[in-house]
Order: C-alpha cells, then structure tokens, then sequence
C-alpha cells in the first residue's frame, strides 16, 4: 500500500488549539505516545523522525503566544520559523500581519503538517526542508527557533548559526522552556509564558517558555 502523508497526518491527529494560543488550530495528537509507536512502526524504514510535528511544544507556544499579543514585531516583515514542526510560529506570524512566513523542517512530514495547518487557519506559509547553516541567512527581517535547545549538537549548530544571522542585522528570537542547552549569554529576556505540559513528553506538568531576543557576541571558531 502506498504511503499517504496526508491521510495519515489527517486520520492519526485531532483538529486542537494549543493551550495558550487558542486562536491557532492544529493537526495535533491527542494521546501522543500512540501516534509516536505507529509513526515508528510505519516509517522507521523510510528514515523519518518521531512525530515532533505532532506536539504544540512549550518553547513554540511562547513564542507564537508573544508574537499575538505583540503583532509590531512581526507586521510587515519576513519571517523564518525554523525547526518549525507543526508551523505554529509562522502561522501565528502570519495572522500578526506578517508579509510573508517561511517555516523549516526536515520532516517531510512535518513540512506536509505544516501545510495543512496554514490551511486551516486560513493562512499562506512558505516551506523549507532546510537552510544553510554555514552562512548567515540574510532574506528574512526576523528568525524564531522554537525549542531547538534539547539536544547538544544540534543545539550548539543551529546556536551558532543563529549568532550568526545576529552578527549581519537579523532580529533573532529563541524561545526556550528550560532545555539543558540553552546559551548561557547573549540573551535577552522578553516575556515568560506558563505552558502546560503532557508528562507522557515532558517530566513535568507546567514549564514556562522563555522568549529570549539574542544579541551579538563573539562567535569562536569553537562555538
């Protein structure tokens, strides 16, 4: 039988709104751990990631949840949503008055997901399977990453590449829930957001997501 992304995607999640961004629906799982064993089940073989897709995470909810309650950071300009899962950070972007949002996963499926979603909310989302992380990305007025501080290689990359993209003029946001490798300087702090949380995911049932602004620091060859 034929994989359908689409059909999966629409037969495995629930139309949900995030807990703190009510405006936003989402092609959510509503009991995470199954849709987490069948993704493993159907598509370990096709190389593809767990269900990230899936999650409102913490850090993204944040950060869409300040982006509404704030729309001059977003209104008019153009918008990367990076390490973006469901799309909620470009979708919420976009309602803002965002001129243009582009979201960027890995995940095909993901990137299937996000699609959907922007339809659903009645909004136009560019997508991207990736950028080049060597070089600043210098096409977008506003970067915003999402809960990429979980895992330390990817943290320490995408980290850098971030400062980078600081260091040429983009305004860069990190929103973060208390993750082990979030940068220990060069953040600014613009709003906390009390977020709950599913301990089938998370260890425990409330983490406050942090909307960090990333200032300009010296990048080490190291770093």
């Amino acid at each position: 039988m034929t994989f359908d992304p689409v059909d999966f995607i629409r037969t495995q999640t629930q139309l949900l709104s995030p807990s703190i961004v009510p405006e936003i629906t989402l092609h959510l799982a509503a009991e995470v751990t199954p849709l987490w064993q069948l993704t493993e089940e159907r598509l370990h073989h096709a190389g593809l990631p767990p269900p990230f897709w899936a999650v409102a995470w913490p850090g993204g909810q944040g950060a869409a949840r300040h982006i509404l309650d704030n729309p001059g950071l977003v209104k008019g300009k153009r918008i990367v949503d990076y390490a973006s899962g469901s799309g909620l950070i470009a979708i919420a972007a976009m309602i803002a008055g965002a001129k243009s949002a582009l979201a960027v996963d890995i995940d095909p499926l993901a990137i299937e997901a996000i699609t959907l979603n922007a339809e659903v909310n009645r909004v136009k989302v560019k997508t991207s399977n990736g950028l080049d992380l060597k070089k600043p990305y210098t096409s977008a007025d506003l970067i915003i990453a999402g809960d990429i501080c979980y895992q330390q290689a990817m943290s320490t990359t995408l980290i850098r590449w971030l400062r980078l993209c600081v260091d040429k003029g983009t305004f860069v946001l990190l929103s973060d829930p208390g993750r082990a490798y979030v940068p220990q300087e060069g953040l600014s702090r613009l709003a906390g957001y009390d977020v709950p949380t599913s301990l089938d995911i998370e260890d425990k049932e409330m983490r406050t997501a942090t909307v960090w602004k990333m200032e300009k620091v010296e990048i080490s060859e190291e770093s």
